[in-house]
């Protein structure tokens, strides 16, 4: 038998010419290549990325339906944007919406103003650039200047950082306490006439827990009927938004606040959504000024357009609409509680190894599920950034990382529960948590010689630690 001279269907795809060479990297290729073994070269590099589901720091969807796989390819190729080319996709974003709206409690929820992004920082972005503009016509009314627009916050999510740089508005931080959320005192502190709008975390990224939207709302009643200041809430709902609704429905967060003008979810995170899907909602349509929304003529039609680019695939909206129709309230309550469940789990879990001091152990009514904690011993000889780096070789991304100012000096450990993150990969982890820390205690980093003089360290209560 003659062997083909040349690179065919009959080769092993590893003795082909992209699988003999580095892959390109520095000059784009002279050459095309093969389906298969471009292919094979790319998803064999990928397998360096680790498991998406052992990710236990991101907020993001990591497990979907195969159905919600299937409506994303056949999504693949429509830009949501063209709603005249695509009206069906435009509708179903229209029904989602609505859907949000009557879940967020709009007072109108059938003609409420909201938009899909590709995520709840767009979302975020959205609804300070809508206040930004709303208070600019206010003071432009009242003959004010209008050159230094503020916003007031906690420790907020980067996005609101961001915001501020890009649209040239003053962040006004409120610093971390040692309950971790803003207060009331804290917002009044801060707001003065040029305030466009308080931001409140329901869920935030350091902690997981819910900041309260209402003690907020109620201090700035008091401060508009003392001085006549009417400071609107922006809610960033981004991880709470579709928990809350479910689990703990009678936490007045949304807009059966009336100070609550507009909030962002994420449909990508506690939405179920695919990564790419997020949502900004106003209360009434006056609070989203109509000279920030573009009507377009394009391919023939009239599109109205208040997002931040001009293509988009409209998949993660057709799966949002997936998930809203198959669950309902009934399941999306049962795929959370079951969630809070898991972390309640591993929050006892970690409390009885005896080394960790609890922050937040994923109680429903204080924040999302999640949990988060801190060494209870100062003097143990490693530190959380040791144990997250020993998890790592197990395949467990659990981040440790400092809390900001001024809590600056604790370092915390925290793990998002996520869809998919069921009670036997619970076990698991805390299996891999306890080799962990057994093998830090026995071989400390070397750093640890240089501890001061005279501080001491129970190595018994690592050795202690009972199997799972």
């Amino acid at each position: 038998m003659t062997h083909p001279s040349s690179e065919s269907d009959l080769d092993d795809v590893f003795a082909t010419g992209p699988l003999l060479h580095r892959a390109p990297s520095l000059q784009f290729p002279a050459l095309e290549r093969e389906p298969p073994e471009v292919y094979q070269l790319i998803h064999d590099e990928l397998l360096l990325d680790g498991v998406a589901r052992m990710n236990l720091a991101t907020f993001c969807t990591t497990w979907n339906e195969p159905e919600v796989q299937q409506l994303m390819a056949e999504s693949l190729d429509k830009n949501i944007i063209d709603k005249d080319e695509y009206p069906q996709t435009a509708e179903l974003e229209a029904r989602c919406v609505r859907m949000l709206a009557d879940l967020f409690h709009c007072p109108a929820p059938t003609t409420t103003m909201g938009t899909s992004t590709t995520g709840s920082s767009e979302a975020a972005m959205l609804g300070g650039l809508a206040a930004k503009w709303r208070w600019k016509a206010r003071r432009q009314a009242e003959g004010a200047s209008t050159g230094s627009p503020n916003i007031v916050c906690g420790p907020v999510q980067v996005c609101w950082e961001k915001f501020a740089r890009y649209f040239d508005v003053e962040i006004r931080q409120a610093p971390m306490n040692a309950e971790n959320l803003l207060t009331p005192e804290q917002v009044l502190d801060a707001c003065d006439e040029n305030t466009i709008a308080v931001v409140v975390t329901f869920g935030q990224t350091f902690t997981g827990k819910f900041e309260d939207v209402a003690a907020i709302s109620s201090a700035l009643d008091d401060l508009q009927n003392r001085t006549g200041l009417d400071i609107p809430i922006h809610v960033d709902a981004a991880s709470g938004g579709f928990v809350a609704s479910f689990c703990a429905p009678d936490i007045v967060w949304d807009f059966r606040i009336p100070r609550v003008k507009s909030l962002n979810v994420s449909g990508h995170k506690t939405g179920l959504a695919p990564l790419g899907s997020g949502w900004a909602l106003w209360r009434e349509a006056s609070d989203l000024p109509k000279e920030l929304i573009f009507n377009v003529n394009y391919l023939g039609g009239q599109m109205p357009s208040f997002t931040l680019n001009f293509s988009r695939p409209g998949g993660q909206v057709v799966s949002s609409y997936y998930n809203f129709v198959r669950l309902g309230r009934e399941g999306y309550g049962r795929v959370q509680a079951a969630n809070y469940a898991v972390a309640k789990y591993l929050a006892q879990g970690l409390e009885d190894f005896g080394l960790f001091e609890m922050i937040f152990s994923g109680d429903p009514r204080k924040g999302i599920p999640a949990v988060t904690w801190k060494l209870a011993d100062p003097n143990t000889p490693f530190n959380l950034f040791d144990l997250a780096e020993e998890l790592k070789t197990r395949g467990w991304l659990v981040p440790a990382y400092t809390l900001p100012p001024n809590e600056q000096d604790v370092t915390v450990q925290r793990i998002i529960v996520r869809h998919g993150l069921s009670i036997d990969m619970a076990d698991l982890l805390l299996s891999d948590f306890r080799s962990a820390l057994k093998k830090l205690n026995s071989r400390p980093p070397s750093r640890s010689l240089l501890s001061d003089e005279g501080t001491s360290y129970n190595h018994d209560a690592v050795a202690a630690i009972p199997s799972l």
